[in-house]
């Protein structure tokens, strides 16, 4: 796990989202916004952020892939106590809202899964 700087709010952060059919959704988000902040602007399918951002569900679960994974700070607590609950968890699962777009995560890829918990 690297620490990162604060987001430049002005830079753009490239996303890709791998989605259940094989196909492919990639958008840009203003880096500080969050992998559920793009996958919402973005209308990407399968992320649905129930509570909004609150991790107070696991409808945005979402797989990160490496190397963006290993950048990835560790999930606090409360999203490893929701992420008991998200169909198909494994060690790359994390809740979209729970994680910022900073500058090392720039061209990240994330699995969307076949369906939410």
């Amino acid at each position: 796990m690297q620490q990162h700087s604060p987001a430049d709010p002005g830079q753009q952060i490239t996303v890709t989202f791998e989605l259940p059919d094989g196909s492919e959704q990639r958008c840009r988000a203003a880096a500080g916004e969050t992998l559920m902040d793009a996958a919402l602007d973005n209308g990407v399918p399968g992320i649905v952020a129930q509570c909004g951002g609150g991790c107070t569900c696991c409808t945005c679960h979402c797989w990160v892939l490496s190397p963006w994974l290993e950048q990835l700070p560790a999930p606090h607590r409360d999203e490893r106590d929701m992420l008991e609950y998200a169909w198909g968890a494994c060690r790359r699962s994390r809740l979209a809202c729970q994680v910022t777009l900073v500058e090392a995560l720039d061209g990240i890829r994330v699995q969307v899964p076949a369906q939410q918990s």
